[in-house]
């Protein structure tokens, strides 16, 4: 054999084995046990999903309407209702606009009214022989496209627990019958939202705050 090749062969053979003596002298100078507790465990992804199951579980938490009535102020209502009337009509026998006429909204069967072409979204809520009772317009009122999946109306929601109560109360006064209060002492069942189909859509710019 041509001795370059020996020579090649050797001078391969002997570097693999310096290597390989290198590598087994390190990992016994260098390595170190798992310790038998760690010294804090991270939990923040499964905290987050936790969450997320809590998010889903349910709708939050929201003020009785009972509770809310009882301080409403009609009044003042009248004036939240001009954000409405672009689209709605308040009177007696008024005309359907973008969203129907709201005389008697109080108690008057979901998707209804009258002459008005509801969206897919909002007959499919009404499925059941729902009304809008206070509690269904409070949670309505609170985030339209979150309650009610698919409905037409481009309205982000009032917020604010006394804006939407004087609102509910004041819509309580259009008719020739304004429904009964719901009493303080039934708040109990109350805090339990209504059912309503899941699915969420991104806030609309603000708009008219009735049932379409």
């Amino acid at each position: 054999m041509n001795p370059y090749v020996n020579m090649g062969v050797g001078a391969l053979l002997g570097t693999v084995f310096v290597l390989m003596s290198v590598s087994i002298a390190s990992e016994g100078i260098f390595h170190s046990e798992a310790p038998e507790k760690e010294g804090f465990a991270i939990v923040a992804a499964e905290a987050a999903a936790e969450g997320g199951e809590a998010a889903g579980s349910g709708e939050a938490a929201v003020t009785p309407i009972a509770t809310l009535l009882a301080s409403a102020d009609a009044g003042a209502g009248e004036a939240v209702f001009k954000k409405c009337q672009a689209c709605h009509s308040g009177e007696k026998g008024g005309p359907n606009k973008v969203g129907p006429d709201l005389w008697d909204i109080v108690n008057r069967p979901v998707a209804g009214h009258e002459g008005f072409s509801y969206s897919a979204g909002m007959k499919t809520f009404a499925e059941g022989g729902k009304t809008w009772d206070f509690e269904h317009l409070n949670h309505f009122l609170l985030a339209p496209k979150k309650y009610v999946a698919g409905t037409a109306m481009g309205f982000a929601g009032l917020k604010k627990d006394d804006e939407r109560a004087n609102l509910i109360a004041y819509l309580r006064t259009l008719s020739d019958n304004p429904a009964p209060l719901p009493s303080p002492s039934a708040e109990g069942a109350e805090a339990t939202p209504p059912a309503a189909p899941e699915g969420t859509a991104p806030a609309a710019p603000e708009a008219a705050p009735a049932a379409q």
